[in-house]
């Protein structure tokens, strides 16, 4: 039954620019901090829709995988071996300039385990992990140089992802392959009980504003690399690898659009490994993906606090579908950085469970605080199937961890209009739903519906600081919600 009297038909969906800040063409080169430029707008907007998941197929429609041409370049024929041993750095940086210099093709890591440094992809480059073929990344952080990045929502100079692109167009990571990050063996997990004092004196230049170039890291500091950053980048697809043993986030498309990720597997062990964490990015599709990792399976993300505002680019118009989660934290998670908004985001026929080493924290988990600022509205999920819940299944909230103090002023961030529809959660260690706004801010607008949970812990749903909540023909351990 409705526990609020009034039923507002208060979902919109709106279509919002897809773009990027303009930043200096070189992958070293930062901007001035001067107020980015208003992303470009989308030709033809996603229009409002009667039903949020009616937009659903014009959003899908807006996203095409990129296409390459046959020529290939074996990373062989530009000195590389296969032996697990000698450094390939210089091989895939020549034949990523090769092909990117003949106008665009694959190029092909063949079977064999090929040892190597960070790679920058160019525009109109596919690379190709083989079946058979695995690219192992360097121990040496030396081998990973700086570039301009953002850590943790915060815009700096950083040590190279594994795997880099700025400012590309077309560009792919496909085959059957493996892609191994080799973090466990690596400096990169030491960093984090040293990288505090790093981490402070970014937010502190955040607020500063200080110029992004003389926010600089890298070597002598201890802010960790992502696996794979595509950073304004258009017309993106990662498809069929496997990616394994990452320093911290997986797959980072940032102020990119139109982005395809596509039956891949991640499994990454470890804090702050997340699978897939699209960034400031619109028109993105998430689907078929298996993700067991350490952290949150696939985070929506828009910049942090006061940094992020400064940028202001939202993350939307995202659909994820038909993906499995067997890892820790939250499956279907939007924050905590989340400056930039967050809006347009659909999650649907996703399967949540326990995996080899973990149980499922949160089953959709919208997470952010009293620093972001921002806007998250229009999250919609259905047709979620979960099992072995370790805290709540549906977690909405304003109170999530500053990792700190915090620096930078107070600015509240908004979140409204939230659906959940035809989960069926089995066994929950806390509440099954549990929204915890501010006192300055309520949650806005949380419809669940269709929907059961069976062996809760505690049956009764946590609902503080919000207004406007519904459950309709909802059951919580065989009762009425």
């Amino acid at each position: 039954m409705a526990t609020d009297h009034s039923r507002r038909d208060f979902i919109k969906v709106t279509g919002v620019a897809a773009g990027a800040t303009l930043l200096s063409s070189s992958l070293l080169e930062a901007p001035a901090l001067a107020a980015p430029a208003a992303p470009a707008p989308a030709e033809t907007p996603v229009q409002a829709a009667a039903s949020p998941w009616d937009a659903v197929p014009e959003i899908l429609a807006k996203i095409k995988p990129p296409t390459f041409p046959d020529a290939k370049f074996d990373i062989t024929a530009y000195g590389a071996k296969g032996d697990g041993k000698t450094k390939n750095t210089d091989a895939f940086r020549k034949a990523i300039e090769a092909c990117n210099k003949a106008g665009g093709g694959q190029v092909v890591v063949p079977a064999g385990s090929f040892l190597t440094g960070a790679i920058t992809l160019l525009s109109n480059v596919n690379l190709v992990v083989s079946q058979g073929a695995t690219i192992k990344f360097s121990t040496d952080a030396k081998d990973f140089p700086m570039v301009f990045t953002r850590w943790q929502g915060i815009e700096c100079m950083n040590f190279s992802s594994f795997i880099y692109a700025r400012k590309a167009d077309n560009i792919a990571i496909t085959g059957s392959g493996t892609i191994d990050g080799q973090a466990s063996s690596g400096p990169w997990f030491g960093y984090d009980g040293k990288r505090q004092p790093d981490w402070e004196q970014l937010q502190k230049w955040a607020v500063e504003n200080k110029p992004i170039a003389d926010r600089k890291f890298g070597m002598g500091h201890f802010l960790k690399p992502n696996m794979v950053t595509l950073y304004e980048c258009k017309n993106i697809l990662v498809e069929g690898v496997n990616l394994k043993n990452s320093a911290m986030w997986n797959i980072h498309p940032v102020l990119s659009t139109n982005v395809t990720v596509r039956n891949v597997f991640v499994y990454s062990r470890g804090a702050m490994v997340d699978g897939c964490d699209p960034e400031a990015s619109q028109y993105v599709h998430i689907t078929g993906c298996r993700f067991d990792c350490g952290d949150d399976g696939i985070a929506i993300k828009a910049g942090r606090d006061i940094d992020g505002r400064r940028v202001g680019v939202a993350s939307e118009n995202i659909v994820i579908d038909n993906c499995s989660f067997e890892g820790r934290w939250g499956a279907l998670t939007v924050g905590s950085e989340m400056s930039g908004g967050v809006r347009n985001v659909f999650f649907q026929d996703c399967t949540v469970k326990k995996g080899s080493s973990y149980k499922p924290f949160h089953v959709l988990y919208i997470k952010t605080n009293k620093r972001r600022g921002g806007t998250v509205e229009n999250i919609h999920a259905r047709r979620i199937k979960a099992t072995d819940v370790d805290r709540e299944a549906i977690m909405v909230t304003l109170n999530y961890s500053l990792t700190g103090p915090g620096y930078g002023p107070i600015v509240n961030p908004k979140v409204q209009n939230i659906t959940a529809e035809n989960f069926t959660v089995n066994g929950v260690k806390k509440t099954a739903v549990t929204l915890d706004g501010l006192s300055e801010s309520h949650i806005k607008n949380v419809a669940i519906s269709n929907s059961t949970f069976t062996s809760v812990t505690t049956a009764k749903p946590s609902v503080k600081n919000a207004d406007g909540t519904t459950f309709t023909n909802v059951t919580i351990n065989g009762k009425p919600a």
